[in-house]
């Protein structure tokens, strides 16, 4: 079931898992979506069956996880500023630059990237259902 899960992403390609009812990942989203002129990403939502059967397949609980992991299939997987930054390093351009981030101890990095994704819903909301159903970006979905 794993190896089958795993094939639905397209070759080539890394997924971003995120939080599908958060309007601050929904922007994030749809801003790497509009800044991956190499169209590296894939995405799809923590909420959705696929996205519960990614985590499965890496061993993440998905009790743990409530914001953003990367995926690169049969290389790696990041998660929280991790994940943040090698998303940055992807897109290329001044994004590389997001790398002087690096700098900072992950432990520090990720008490700021934890208190920010405590309070996202109370500082910029929530939906009932995942956002990207524009019929333009629905290729970079999968569900």
């Amino acid at each position: 079931m794993s190896e089958s899960v795993v094939s639905r992403i397209p070759s080539g390609k890394k997924l971003i898992l995120f939080d599908g009812v958060c309007t601050l990942c929904d922007s994030a989203v749809r801003y790497v979506i509009t800044h991956d002129k190499k169209d590296e990403f894939r995405f799809a939502s923590l909420q959705s069956d696929f996205g519960q059967q990614i985590l499965k397949h890496i061993g993440i609980d998905n009790r743990q996880i409530d914001s953003i992991v990367l995926y690169e299939p049969h290389v790696a997987y990041y998660y929280k500023s991790a994940a943040a930054l090698q998303i940055a390093k992807n897109l290329g351009g001044i994004f590389t630059l997001a790398g002087i981030f690096r700098l900072i101890p992950t432990g520090l990095a990720n008490l700021v990237y934890d208190y920010v994704a405590k309070n996202r819903y109370k500082w910029y909301g929530k939906k009932e259902v995942c956002g990207i159903d524009d019929a333009n970006l629905r290729y970079k979905i999968i569900a």
